[in-house]
């Protein structure tokens, strides 16, 4: 492992500090491929071929394609959980609660933006950039305050601001989530952490 950079949170901040610390966190080492995909490539390539199966299966059984904004946010929550199955973000009680708390924040700052209509001096459009960043740190702070972190949980919050919805899509997108979480569970003792 290699040693981190002498930046003290107290140092002043030059652009020598910053370029030293950028080039050691982003050095490209000697290997390109992670050590131990040679000893389980096999468990590799099944875990991504299974992420991809239950993502079929998941969009199949909700046709929900045409939310791509939202339903994006289950194929980064599939590559979580599938990837990383002892990740405490993996676990159902993060994977679903993270997302109920994206639902419940991204439709009320949506909400928020319809009802102040004129009263914030910004047109829409602006109003929900704004709120829809705000739903991100909002839906953060909960998660982080109940331990349900689930981080593509908040992608759902942003969504939701940014555009139409309906209760339709809040039952697709917890619907999903609860299907991949369930799905996880029921396999997880052949997974292993590939992260």
């Amino acid at each position: 492992m290699e040693p981190q950079a002498n930046i003290r949170p107290d140092a002043p901040v030059t652009k020598q500090s910053w370029l030293a610390l950028l080039t050691r966190r982003f050095k490209v080492t000697g290997q390109i491929l992670d050590p131990r995909f040679f000893g389980n490539w096999r468990q590799y390539i099944f875990q991504c071929l299974f992420v991809t199966a239950t993502m079929m299966v998941v969009l199949a059984l909700l046709d929900s394609v045409y939310e791509t904004v939202l339903v994006a946010a289950l194929g980064a929550s599939s590559v979580v959980a599938f990837s990383a199955p002892s990740l405490r973000a993996s676990r159902p009680r993060c994977l679903i609660g993270g997302y109920l708390v994206g639902v419940v924040v991204g439709c009320g700052m949506s909400l928020l933006v319809t009802a102040t209509g004129g009263l914030i001096s910004l047109d829409e459009h602006s109003s929900r950039i704004l709120l829809g960043a705000v739903a991100v740190g909002f839906a953060m702070f909960i998660m982080v305050a109940t331990n349900t972190e689930h981080p593509p949980a908040a992608a759902i919050a942003f969504g939701l601001v940014l555009h139409e919805w309906d209760m339709l899509t809040i039952a697709v997108v917890l619907a999903g989530i609860i299907a991949i979480s369930v799905i996880k569970e029921a396999v997880r003792g052949q997974l292993i952490d590939l992260l």
